[in-house]
């Protein structure tokens, strides 16, 4: 195969997980490849992300790779010298209920052994956090003031600028259609509608596609995409500065739990969990999300209710079993290292994932601890549910 089309590392899919490893991988000096069957960078579904960068979950695996992911982001335009819209402001889940209470109480020492800022704030200062907030029944809540607000548009743009400037190839607008395996147990590199090619570590990171890729493999992907509806507003007087997350199921019994902010034009930004999901890969708006949005946003901070809704879109998760990514090598297929199931957090997950799975392969070991990669594990128990989750 001629040498122009011989790599290092050829990553499939340049999205939020995608795009950030071929900058970490290209920085480590490897010669990296990445294909996209999309026109460009982050046009999958990390463009469908409200932005929120939180190291808040409840697993070492989460909370260690999205503590990098900060680092990165916060610090990205010091270090490069272009503005990826980060907005430092932390995340508020406030609280209205004594179970929910109990539960973010339980999780603060373990949240915090694992290298969290976060506390549990009284209701005082959840109204100066979220002014305007609903007081009634408000109880307190948890702030992590480290956390913050990208811009999903503009953050892809970045990853590639700076993973070019390394000389990583970009080829978009071609699909990968299948894989050369070299007696059936390592994987040689990539075949797709143009061309083909070879290279020595293989990195999936389609998001929703993922599991279209397990009958080219051979393995199993255990990643289903649902669909969930995010939307923005107009901008008004900046007044916020957390990104704010409601566990409270919605009392029209549609939705588990919404979460928005405010970005640095001023824009209102927000989602909510459907109470049923919507499995596949609609991406058509739904004539009862803004209905149903609304009431929620309203309930929560009445002053809400003038605000104008410039447009709404919808994206797809790509969840795991057990609600956790899958971001390790697979046993028995040589040269290949799986990073799917980001389960709608590729964004705030990615540059972190990126950064571990370079140390996976120039280091042969991961960047987070041994407990945080066990989180990770392809062959660990995926269909035992995830112990807590702050979805």
């Amino acid at each position: 195969m001629p040498a122009n089309k011989t790599y290092d590392a050829i990553v499939v899919g340049c999205g939020s997980v995608g795009n950030p490893t071929a900058y970490h991988l290209a920085e480590a000096g490897l010669k990296v490849l990445v294909l996209d069957r999309r026109a460009a960078a982050g046009q999958g579904d990390n463009k469908a992300a409200i932005g929120g960068v939180r190291a808040t979950h409840s697993d070492p695996g989460k909370i260690s790779t999205a503590l990098e992911s900060l680092k990165i982001i916060s610090n990205w335009k010091e270090k490069h010298g272009f503005d990826v819209g980060w907005k430092a402001g932390g995340y508020c889940f406030p609280v209205y209920d004594q179970n929910t209470e109990n539960t973010l109480k339980d999780l603060l020492p373990y949240q915090k052994n694992h290298g969290l800022n976060i506390e549990w704030v009284n209701p005082e200062e959840i109204k100066t956090l979220i002014p305007g907030i609903n007081p009634i029944g408000l109880r307190g809540g948890t702030y992590s003031p480290e956390d913050g607000q990208v811009s999903s548009i503009v953050l892809p743009v970045a990853f590639q600028r700076e993973a070019m400037k390394y000389g990583a190839d970009y080829h978009f607008n071609e699909r990968v259609t299948g894989y050369h395996i070299k007696s059936g147990n390592k994987i040689t590199g990539v075949k797709t509608d143009r061309d083909s090619y070879s290279a020595e570590w293989v990195v999936l990171a389609t998001g929703a596609d993922a599991a279209e890729h397990s009958s080219l493999l051979n393995i199993e992907i255990p990643v289903t995409p649902d669909s969930h509806e995010a939307g923005i507003s107009a901008p008004i007087k900046k007044f916020l500065d957390p990104l704010v997350v409601d566990l409270r199921p919605g009392p029209e019994g549609k939705t588990a739990n919404f979460y928005f902010g405010q970005n640095n034009e001023g824009q209102i930004i927000f989602c909510y969990t459907p109470k049923e999901l919507f499995f596949g890969t609609d991406r058509e708006s739904l004539s009862e999300f803004l209905p149903t949005l609304a009431g929620r946003m309203i309930s929560l901070i009445p002053g809400f209710k003038n605000l104008l809704i410039r447009r709404i879109w919808r994206g797809c998760y790509p969840m795991s079993p057990d609600g956790v990514p899958i971001v390790d090598k697979v046993p028995g297929l040589e040269g290949l290292i799986l990073a799917v199931g980001m389960c709608g957090q590729g964004l705030m997950l990615g540059p972190g994932i990126g950064k571990n799975i370079t140390s996976m392969i120039i280091n042969n070991k991961p960047f987070i601890s041994a407990e945080a990669q066990a989180c990770f594990r392809y062959d660990r128990d995926i269909y035992k549910p995830e112990k807590e989750s702050l979805k």
